[in-house]
């Protein structure tokens, strides 16, 4: 009894070794494509102009169109976060584009696929590399959020949860992109694809396109409200109101699961 329990205990012992050697093994391939994917960003001017663009177009959405000191309101809900949805409709699937075209027209993707890495820590590490890239942008808008605390006193859990928002939207948009770009070797077509795929997720949750729509069919309501249903819009309107919600996150999650479990299939189909 006792040698069975020995012997028990030590399966165990090496099964947990086992499992943690394979966790640091994908944490150290997801790493090194991280590192190489955000180096190769900003060798190239894109990943500079994308952050100067994206920051010139917050401010002026923010305070020309969005008419931030003539509503008189220490928020950024409505003159900020309010475009995110369309800002990063553009300027996402723009950084996300070349995520897999890029690779496939200097035809890279093979050895990439055939080294020693799992298909999934590549797809992880070039995903997690282009949100990075997101998230600085972002983060970089933080002027915006010092003026509107000079000038009133806004509710900073509001603004953080906004920002958390803003940042799963762009994840979510960043999905998209990566499963576009893994579909065609042109980034020309990735971005076009991507653009529809991501206006289909603002539309089918936009309310002025969901009444309308009940409007000329009244009879299909429960259809719309399920369409509905997979718009990006009510999800990220909840983050900017200060609430997080585990739905909201749950789908935000789920889209991007989904999407990059897209890009797995594409990417093994092409493999095999």
């Amino acid at each position: 009894m006792t040698t069975d329990s020995t012997i028990t205990s030590e399966n165990q012992t090496a099964g947990t070794d086992s499992a943690t050697e394979g966790v640091a093994l994908a944490w150290h391939n997801i790493r090194t494509v991280l590192k190489r994917e955000l180096l190769a960003s900003f060798y190239s001017p894109v990943g500079y102009v994308f952050i100067v663009i994206f920051l010139l177009m917050s401010g002026f959405f923010t305070f020309m169109v969005g008419q931030f000191f003539e509503i008189g309101e220490a928020s950024l809900s409505r003159s900020f976060f309010l475009w995110h949805p369309w800002l990063w409709l553009v300027f996402v699937p723009a950084i996300g584009m070349r995520l897999w075209a890029e690779e496939q027209r200097m035809g890279t993707i093979e050895l990439l696929l055939t080294m020693p890495v799992h298909p999934w820590h590549a797809i992880v590490g070039k995903f997690l590399a282009a949100w990075l890239v997101v998230a600085l942008a972002l983060g970089l808008t933080f002027p915006i959020v010092l003026t509107v605390g000079w000038l009133g006193s806004p509710d900073y859990g509001v603004i953080f949860t906004g920002y958390l928002g803003s940042l799963l939207l762009g994840g979510t948009y960043l999905a998209v992109t990566s499963m576009t770009s893994a579909l065609s070797r042109n980034q020309v077509v990735s971005f076009i694809i991507s653009v529809v795929l991501c206006l289909f997720l603002i539309l089918a949750g936009f309310e002025p396109v969901t009444n309308f729509v009940q409007q000329i069919f009244p009879d299909a309501s429960r259809l719309v409200d399920f369409v509905a249903g997979f718009g990006v819009v009510p999800h990220f309107d909840a983050f900017q109101r200060g609430i997080v919600d585990v739905r909201d996150l749950f789908y935000f999650a789920s889209v991007i699961g989904f999407c990059l479990f897209a890009t797995a299939v594409i990417l093994q189909a092409r493999r095999a």
